[in-house]
């Protein structure tokens, strides 16, 4: 879908009420709004050195169909580059289609530092300095929840990445079918939509499991729209 100049305008009012003022200042944010109707704008941006730093490690996200923009111009700049993920974007529209879930016997409670190295070590894209960073400041700036076991300890988890995007949930394996994904989510979205966030997620398109639960919670797609992450300058 394509938005008129008014609904561009609009789009830009919102997104700086939700980003720090360092992004709002960079020249990349002053064209986001232009990449969803002009391609050759965004070729341009992503051209300029004053932008986008091609000397280092990237990983990106982008609509399916800015793609083939992002890997030719890291081509032409000689720049390696591969496709990570492929993605279902998953919405929340009403809250209030949320099931009722019962977390009374679970022991709730936010992430923190001293949890970064379990985070990484389970994390499919973790284990490198670049994820542990990444990490790092979700738990530090960005809400989190996670269920706790007897002595403590976080035995299920989700996040949320600096887009305000639903991620990282993970229960480890003898923890699972216990419900706590199901909890975990709607916990998440309700704080989301109480503070005015989005309530949205990506999911993998072979992640076939996690796009039935979301599913079944109430979040919905637009078989249209698909996110390509894609990792250029490989650690």
């Amino acid at each position: 879908m394509e938005l008129n100049v008014e609904q561009l305008k609009e789009a830009e009012s919102e997104l700086k009420r939700y980003l720090p003022g360092s992004l709002q200042k960079n020249d990349l944010f002053k064209d986001i709004m232009v990449f969803a109707n002009d391609e050759t704008r965004l070729e341009e941006t992503l051209r300029k050195s004053s932008v986008v730093d091609w000397t280092r490690y990237l990983c990106i996200g982008c609509s399916h169909r800015h793609t083939e923009i992002f890997k030719a111009v890291a081509s032409e700049k000689n720049v390696p580059s591969c496709q990570l993920a492929v993605c279902h974007v998953m919405i929340l529209e009403d809250v209030s289609s949320l099931p009722p879930v019962d977390s009374s016997e679970v022991s709730l409670s936010s992430l923190d530092e001293s949890h970064i190295s379990l985070l990484n070590r389970t994390w499919k894209f973790g284990k490198c300095a670049e994820a542990v960073r990444m990490i790092q400041n979700m738990v530090t700036h960005f809400p989190s929840c996670c269920v706790l076991d007897a002595e403590g300890q976080p035995v299920a988890w989700l996040l949320v990445y600096s887009n305000c995007a639903m991620g990282m949930l993970y229960t480890l394996p003898e923890h699972r079918g216990k419900g706590y994904a199901k909890v975990l989510i709607c916990t998440m979205a309700k704080r989301l939509h109480a503070e005015g966030y989005p309530m949205y997620c990506f999911i993998e398109e072979e992640n076939a499991l996690s796009y039935k639960l979301f599913t079944s919670l109430g979040f919905t797609e637009d078989p249209a729209c698909r996110f390509m992450w894609l990792e250029f300058n490989e650690l």
